[in-house]
């Protein structure tokens, strides 16, 4: 996985081991473990997206793109209350529901 901004904030442990218990290919999990990483992604940048403005989003999206990880976690915890809390809820509830679906793809 890429290290991005958000990095130290999640975990996908448990949807590694999730998978482990599949008769899976190795292609197989990997696939499902960049298709989990690329979503979870999505919704964090939708995340913060949502609570910024026009000229804010700007400055978000310039530092992203620079991979300025200090200035953009600086800009986004200025601009976004609880800009952690709100990330960690977001993918916990990403998370619990790719649970759900590995649940049902086991019986």
């Amino acid at each position: 996985m890429k290290r991005h901004f958000y990095h130290h904030l999640i975990t996908i442990d448990s949807i590694h081991a999730a998978l482990d218990d599949l008769d899976l290919s190795v292609e197989e999990r990997k696939e499902l473990i960049d298709i989990a990483e690329s979503g979870i992604h999505h919704l964090i940048i939708d995340t913060i997206l949502t609570e910024l403005s026009e000229e804010d989003k700007k400055i978000f999206l310039n530092h992203m793109a620079d991979e300025a990880h200090d200035e953009l976690w600086n800009h986004i915890k200025r601009k976004i209350d609880k800009t952690e809390e709100k990330i960690k809820m977001a993918v916990n509830c990403l998370l619990a529901d790719l649970h759900k679906d590995i649940a049902k793809a086991k019986e």
